[in-house]
């Protein structure tokens, strides 16, 4: 069996941001099951990514591009159209992956999970109703318009104000479908508030909060769907039912990190990210596995997921040592943090932290503590859960003997 340093599986924007600075000081495999690179920029041809990492807007496509021509110029080797189908460990990992030439088995010292996430479907949010064709995930609907030139329907309607949803909403209306309405089950839009007035209120498509699918009706093809409004705690209240004709039902309801790799290696996962509990170094709990991108947490912007990437390849191919970790506790309004762990025996003086506020909030401060002292702060004059923060936190000067560490959210 060939044995590398570094293994990575997935070809997104992350495993490319993992792979290219990994391979500066390591032997690399980058393992990716589809024909090309690029994860799911590939079918993303709006404009708005790299404006945090490259200072202009891009197209998916041009981002991935910049980074697939940078790892043609390392020597990572890449397996495409490659599934891994089982890892094991003893003094090392083991893969076993499906591509091409056959089953092939490798080892290495260091794997990274940059598998990205998956979309949640009708039966995962409990639709009930006919098993009936028309229904789609937004990615789906994206990949038929964006990659294979194929219209799902004429008359949509879209569950969810998610991103993806918002910007399906557009680019349907461009290409000459109807979009009856965004429906969202929270009192409050899911996605960025820039693609809520780009999406939305440019092209005059409806959004209707506190509302959601409860059927589906259709022989063959989807007919119609049946909406009700929702209470506080989102369930359907009846004698709400309306009935709206459509042929399309398009789904962003929501993303999930994708973490089964992660749950045969037996990772602990943050219950409230869905993805592996890490320290500053995108290291899990179970030494020489590392997680980023959007396996680690789903993020609003593909800049930070490559910088996450990049984080856990050049940490991946160092030399192994002795972690001591101590956990960060969470106070206040905060729906997670990320990283959750602070390993001490690593560089503390620029530890990016990422946070989601839990629910709308104004005039806010964040506080980070370390045995009681107070070793960062900052004021926010408002904070929405769809977007995501990012801190750069020093710890270097800090008194960490104490063992605690707590970052708060609270009025100022």
């Amino acid at each position: 069996m060939k044995h590398y340093d570094v293994i990575i599986i997935g070809g997104g924007p992350a495993g490319l941001a993992a792979a290219i600075r990994a391979s500066k000081n390591a032997s690399v495999l980058l393992i990716e099951r589809e024909a090309r690179l690029g994860g799911i920029l590939k079918q993303c041809i709006h404009d708005g990514f790299g404006v945090v990492r490259f200072g202009e807007k891009l197209s998916g496509p041009e981002y991935a591009d910049r980074f697939i021509k940078e790892i043609d110029k390392t020597n990572v080797e890449i397996s495409l159209l490659s599934f891994v189908t089982d890892v094991t460990r003893t003094d090392k990992y083991e893969l076993t992956y499906v591509c091409e030439n056959g089953v092939r088995r490798v080892t290495c010292d260091k794997l990274i999970l940059a598998t990205g996430c998956r979309e949640r479907t009708k039966n995962g949010i409990f639709i009930q109703g006919d098993r009936c064709s028309g229904v789609y995930t937004a990615g789906a609907a994206q990949n038929l318009v964006n990659m294979m030139g194929v219209m799902p329907g004429k008359r949509v309607v879209i569950l969810g104000s998610g991103d993806i949803g918002l910007i399906m909403a557009r680019r349907l209306t461009f290409e000459g479908a109807e979009v009856l309405g965004v429906y969202e089950a929270k009192p409050t839009p899911s996605g960025l508030t820039r693609n809520i007035h780009q999406c939305l209120r440019d092209f005059d498509i409806p959004l209707y909060l506190s509302k959601t699918v409860t059927r589906v009706f259709g022989a063959n093809r989807l007919e119609k769907v049946e909406i009700s409004d929702v209470d506080d705690k989102m369930r359907p209240i009846p004698g709400t039912e309306q009935i709206i004709e459509c042929d399309t039902l398009v789904l962003a309801v929501g993303l999930i990190p994708e973490n089964e790799l992660a749950n045969d290696l037996s990772v602990k996962l943050d219950y409230k990210t869905k993805g592996a509990i890490v320290d500053q170094n995108c290291q899990t709990l179970s030494d020489g596995i590392y997680a980023c991108g959007n396996a680690l947490h789903v993020n609003d912007l593909v800049d930070y997921v490559s910088e996450s990437g990049e984080t856990a390849g050049g940490n991946a191919s160092l030399p192994n040592k002795e972690r001591k970790l101590v956990p960060v506790e969470v106070k206040g309004k905060i729906m997670y943090i990320v990283p959750q762990m602070l390993d001490l025996n690593s560089p503390l003086d620029k530890v990016i932290t990422y946070f989601r506020a839990s629910e709308d909030l104004t005039g806010q401060k964040l506080t980070v503590k370390v045995g009681g002292q107070t070793v960062f702060n900052k004021s926010y004059l408002k904070l929405l859960p769809p977007e995501m923060e990012r801190v750069v936190i020093d710890y270097s000067k800090a008194d960490l003997s104490s063992g605690r560490i707590v970052i708060s959210l609270e009025d100022k």
